[in-house]
């Protein structure tokens, strides 16, 4: 029996042999079980105790108190339109509502005086009166009678389009004149606490604001029967 055969022969006499010690042979005690999930035990330690640091007391600002007088209260800023007052005129009421919050800033225009309202009516009138008698004067005097125009009328048509250019910027210019008023007055609660007209200057905004201040927190004064 050559070497190959009996490696063949022996191979499955030797595996049914260790089948048959393996069988008989008791299995070996199990090792204690420990759960899959459960991490090892690690002893507790105590945690150290957090310190809060304390607060420091500072001392509190007490308010002005200018900010709570304003609810309730009503300065009015009447101004002229046509002067071009009207960026002064928001620039205070932006700055009179920061430092009062609640106060209520009306703006409003001052018109000028009744006499002078009248006439800046009246002067586009005249103004197209004129240009209409430079361009057909010649056609309107014979209408109204006038056989020969004044030298002035000839004058003014000698030069057409100068004399109605100058002819509308001089009437807009008188009318810009009679509209504008020149006023800033500045009123609270219906008093009269600046005046443009009367000081001739514009007030600041540092004097503005002690003005305001001044009649917000000025006590009224009860008068009573006795």
């Amino acid at each position: 029996m050559d070497r190959s055969q009996f490696i063949l022969i022996g191979l499955p006499i030797f595996l049914f042999c260790s089948d048959l010690f393996n069988l008989f042979t008791p299995p070996p005690p199990k090792p204690p079980s420990h759960r899959p999930n459960q991490p090892p035990h690690i002893p507790h330690q105590q945690r150290p105790p957090v310190v809060v640091p304390g607060t420091l007391d500072f001392p509190s600002q007490k308010p002005s108190g200018l900010g709570a007088v304003g609810y309730g209260n009503t300065v009015e800023i009447n101004f002229c339109i046509s002067c071009s007052f009207k960026g002064t005129a928001v620039t205070m009421k932006k700055m009179l509502e920061t430092a009062f919050p609640g106060l209520d800033v009306v703006l409003a225009n001052y018109p000028p005086p009744a006499p002078k309202r009248l006439l800046a009516k009246v002067v586009p009138v005249a103004q197209m009166g004129v240009i209409g008698m430079i361009v057909a004067g010649d056609r309107i005097f014979p209408m109204i009678g006038i056989a020969h125009p004044p030298a002035w009328f000839n004058s003014l048509r000698a030069n057409r389009f100068g004399s109605m250019a100058s002819t509308w910027l001089l009437g807009n210019f008188l009318q810009s004149y009679l509209q504008s008023s020149g006023a800033f007055e500045v009123l609270c609660n219906g008093e009269l606490v600046f005046s443009k007209l009367k000081e001739g200057r514009f007030p600041g905004e540092i004097e503005l604001r002690d003005l305001i201040s001044k009649a917000l927190t000025k006590p009224s004064v009860v008068t009573g029967s006795y």
